[in-house]
């Protein structure tokens, strides 16, 4: 009789339901080892929709694609200048096409390694192919890859975008206010202003005090490049010198 295989080489066991607890470790231990093998301590993340692309569009909503790529190569850029202090960060998106697409898209062409967390999807979702490989990440459990969105994040931007672009934003606005999150001074930021306020009226919180008015001041708007980066230039070497050392 040949010898049976060992527990963690049975797949069988492994994709069981017994074995769940061990599947989520493994998307915990696995990527943080990817992460400290590349010296991942500090990114900016990219949120919004898979299915916006470059191609003129009627309602003018392929800007926010070329918007997305602009700004990503230019932080990825600052990012490498601040690496000569120690102090370097690297974009991170969701690792799929639209936005996620954009911003490896414009970190690759700023020469800068980027983060792509992927999620196994019916439709839709599938690797781009500006990721660098030796970080680009496929997730099973949302709730793992949020995680991993938000450990090393020390800016958001949320682009235009659906359910899933919701989700985060609500999540990570939940964990700050709070205090789940101890970056609190992480800023928060929605690209595209017009598309956000048509979408979301927050002062409507405010108004039957389901919010309070100091709640908003973790949102910034920005709907240009320019203000974001003059947004961010004066926070995140702050953010980076007091959290990025400690990850």
């Amino acid at each position: 009789m040949k010898k049976a295989p060992k527990a963690y080489k049975n797949l069988e066991f492994l994709n069981s339901r017994e074995a769940r607890p061990l599947r989520i470790l493994a998307e915990y231990l696995e990527p943080e080892l990817r992460f400290k093998e590349n010296n991942i301590k500090n990114t900016i993340v990219f949120f919004g929709s898979a299915r916006l692309s470059p191609e003129p569009r009627k309602d003018g909503m392929n800007k926010y694609y070329i918007d997305a790529e602009e700004l990503a190569y230019r932080l990825a850029k600052w990012g490498k200048e601040l690496e000569q202090k120690d102090e370097g960060f690297y974009v991170c998106s969701g690792g799929g096409p639209g936005i996620m697409e954009a911003a490896n898209k414009g970190a690759l062409r700023a020469g800068s390694k980027s983060i792509g967390l992927n999620i196994s999807l019916p439709f839709e979702q599938k690797p781009n192919d500006y990721i660098t490989p030796e970080l680009n990440f496929e997730f099973h459990y949302f709730f793992m890859r949020k995680l991993w969105f938000l450990y090393y994040a020390k800016a958001i931007i949320y682009f235009p975008g659906g359910f899933g672009t919701f989700d985060e934003l609500f999540e990570t606005l939940t964990l700050v206010q709070t205090g789940k999150y101890e970056k609190h001074e992480i800023p928060i930021i929605l690209y595209g202003e017009e598309y956000w306020r048509e979408i979301l009226n927050f002062d409507v919180f405010v108004k039957y005090g389901l919010i309070s008015e100091e709640d908003m001041n973790l949102i910034n708007f920005a709907s240009t490049i320019d203000e974001v980066c003059d947004l961010l230039k004066p926070r995140i070497e702050k953010l980076i010198n007091k959290y990025g050392m400690e990850e």
